[in-house]
């Protein structure tokens, strides 16, 4: 259990639930004003994201606009109100963007993957009085999360929280990152005052799923949402496929149940509930897997059509039962729990290794 003093700023600082919405990057002036008026225009949001500087996975991508983009931002703050929150990943981008007065800042998955990153860039923010928020890491490490959360703390940033955006999946998945729900729930359990904010943008990767994801946050008593909105996702320069429009923002807000805010919902999430998305979570988890191991039974069943082979292996069969059932017991399974699960899931490969082998000999024409 960690015992970070963080006091309860956000309840002070903000309504419930907060609204971020903006563009993945700051690409033009034009871009970063028609984008702010239209989303300070629908009145419902209360702070205003773009990208400065953007990490990205290779050379010769946008990588941001810099510091021209903090002009446009603080232009587009006079135009609507709105504060203006930045994801910063060095000390020199700290220091530049607090030269321009920026409201709040996030600190990227990439960054709080890294410990001698986050040293260097809390060192930074030593007694900052702004919003520090901080994206879980690339990969489902609650203690890395946790750690770089302590690190700010320990160097007396005063207002801290988290941002879940999910974690990303070693296969294909629905989700652009998978959400792993448990993860952020375990963070709240470790420091019950910690702001935690979804981006369901980052999590779906596409806008049919963004609302979706949303409810869900909402449902867990998660403090916000950061939702990545451009006036033109078309013609995006990075992130195209998972932003929306202003209009789709504000269909997607309109369309979500909101919780009345208490006590009791922002600070606790019901143990039960705890639970029951662990589970959720993993049994998600357990389909997709499956799903990957259909598709190697498919290409195994092409590889035997090919090469004349039969589908059934009965020494291969006897030895996978006996090695799963060996790893079953390390692992505290039952053993006849797991016997029935493979012989489930090997029928179904059967039937799919047979089906493929079958329509082989239908008749063509």
């Amino acid at each position: 259990m960690s015992i970070l003093p963080i006091n309860d700023w956000f309840a002070k600082d903000f309504k419930h639930p907060l609204i971020i919405a903006g563009p993945c990057s700051a690409e033009s002036r034009e871009q970063v004003l028609s984008t702010a008026i239209a989303i300070a225009n629908t009145g419902k949001v209360n702070a205003l994201r773009a990208g400065v500087w953007k990490p990205r996975s290779r050379p010769g991508t946008f990588q941001g606009a810099g510091e021209p983009a903090l002009e446009w931002l603080v232009e587009a703050k006079r135009e609507t109100g709105l504060p203006i929150i930045i994801e910063v990943a060095t000390p020199q981008h700290l220091e530049t963007a607090m030269r321009y007065g920026v409201d709040m800042f996030w600190v990227g998955a990439r960054t709080s993957s890294n410990p001698f990153s986050i040293d260097e860039l809390a060192s930074a923010m030593a007694g900052l009085d702004k919003p520090v928020l901080i994206k879980n890491p690339i990969h489902p490490d609650l203690e890395l999360w946790l750690g770089s959360i302590e690190r700010f703390a320990k160097a007396g940033v005063k207002k801290l929280g988290a941002i879940h955006r999910g974690f990303s999946p070693f296969q294909k998945s629905i989700y652009r990152n998978l959400p792993k729900w448990e993860i952020p729930i375990d963070l709240k359990t470790h420091i019950p005052n910690l702001p935690i904010i979804c981006d369901p943008s980052h999590i779906a990767g596409k806008p049919g799923l963004i609302k979706e994801v949303s409810q869900k946050a909402l449902d867990l008593s998660m403090d916000g949402l950061m939702i990545e909105t451009h006036i033109n996702p078309k013609l995006a320069l990075s992130d195209a496929k998972q932003q929306v429009t202003p209009l789709q923002l504000v269909e997607i807000l309109d369309g979500l149940l909101y919780r009345k805010a208490s006590p009791s919902t922002l600070e606790f999430i019901d143990i039960l509930e705890s639970f029951r998305e662990q589970i959720d979570s993993l049994d998600q988890q357990l389909l997709e897997l499956l799903s990957q191991r259909m598709d190697i039974v498919k290409k195994i069943g092409e590889y035997k059509l090919k090469n004349n082979v039969a589908i059934m292996q009965l020494r291969r069969w006897e030895e996978m039962v006996n090695s799963r059932v060996e790893i079953g017991n390390a692992l505290g399974l039952d053993e006849r729990y797991v016997k029935n699960l493979l012989r489930l899931v090997h029928k179904e490969s059967i039937q799919k290794q047979a089906e493929i082998l079958s329509s082989s000999r239908k008749p063509k024409g």
